[in-house]
């Protein structure tokens, strides 16, 4: 039977300011700015992307922000850390721009033996990683301030913590075409496919508190499929483990369905197109706020509420 989960699509963070968040993971981490937009269901805040050059799903991490907003606290029932995927050779190069931009790191080993790590926060404390491996053969994204043969290339696996991981499990292995592909104590790792950008690692972790949401949490991850008619089967399947998943929701650049798994985590089934060019030229993403049709007639109004904040490359070449 073929699979209607073919690995992550996106991944959705809060932040505080839009300027320092464009400043660090287009300036520091050299990530595309894809695409300056409101989010849909509150034009008052920026949704922010950023990926490879055109924004493919597996490599595409989006921020809504809020100026002034509440810290939040990792724990289970989130996805706590976000990994991505460089090659091997690119170690000491991240080490050395880390610490030219006063970004504190510490060094590690993947306990699955894919590569060396470099873990660190952004500036609103979400946790993050830089996997360095020989398994990505993704083509990287430069603005030219990070070399091609260090960039990096996308997604390389999201962290859940959990103190359900049998009823976590059963979802993505029985309804989300993922397979359970190492193990190591009590961190599970699955997969759509054994690659980057398609690992879920879940840590069993009981007795750890709750998270909650706030500025430097995760607030979503979106799963890909293939078109609508894939996500219709992929949503039924969901219907009937009982997870009462949305409708078909439009996002313009996608379309979306919501649900929460057993453990509390908000996952989305998102379809792969019609993509970020529908509205802007490749060399243009992130050039202009672009609004939904919905929002178009409120263009100036939204632009009223709505703090600077623009791609500057200057200070991070």
């Amino acid at each position: 039977m073929e699979k209607t989960i073919a690995g992550i699509h996106h991944i959705t963070a809060l932040a505080d300011d839009p300027q320092k968040n464009i400043n660090f993971y287009s300036g520091i981490l050299g990530l595309r700015f894809i695409k300056k937009t409101v989010n849909f269901d509150d034009p008052e805040a920026y949704h922010l992307y950023y990926g490879n050059e055109t924004g493919e799903p597996g490599t595409v991490l989006t921020f809504f922000a809020y100026p002034g907003i509440k810290r939040g606290r990792r724990g289970n029932g989130m996805i706590n850390t976000i990994a991505f995927s460089a090659p091997a050779q690119a170690f000491d190069f991240w080490v050395q721009r880390l610490s030219r931009f006063g970004i504190l790191y510490e060094e590690s080993e993947d306990v699955f033996g894919s590569g060396r790590i470099l873990k660190f926060n952004d500036y609103d404390g979400l946790s993050l990683e830089i996997v360095f491996n020989e398994k990505d053969e993704r083509q990287a994204f430069t603005y030219g301030n990070i070399p091609p043969e260090h960039s990096i290339k996308g997604f390389f696996n999201a962290e859940i913590w959990g103190d359900n991981y049998e009823e976590t499990s059963k979802i993505l292995r029985e309804r989300m075409d993922h397979e359970l592909i190492l193990q190591d104590g009590k961190r599970y790792r699955f997969a759509a496919q054994d690659k980057p950008g398609h690992y879920v690692d879940f840590l069993d972790s009981p007795g750890v508190s709750y998270s909650a949401g706030g500025g430097g949490t995760v607030h979503h991850m979106a799963f890909l499929t293939k078109d609508e008619e894939t996500q219709k089967t992929a949503r039924n399947k969901i219907l009937e483990a009982k997870l009462d998943p949305t409708e078909v929701i439009n996002r313009f650049y996608f379309k979306s369905v919501y649900f929460r798994e057993p453990g509390g985590v908000l996952f989305e089934i998102a379809t792969s197109g019609p993509g970020f060019m529908i509205d802007e030229d490749r060399s243009e993403l992130g050039r202009e706020l672009k609004l939904p049709p919905h929002y178009q007639g409120m263009r100036e109004s939204i632009k009223k509420l709505l703090i600077q904040a623009d791609l500057n490359l200057n200070d991070y070449r």
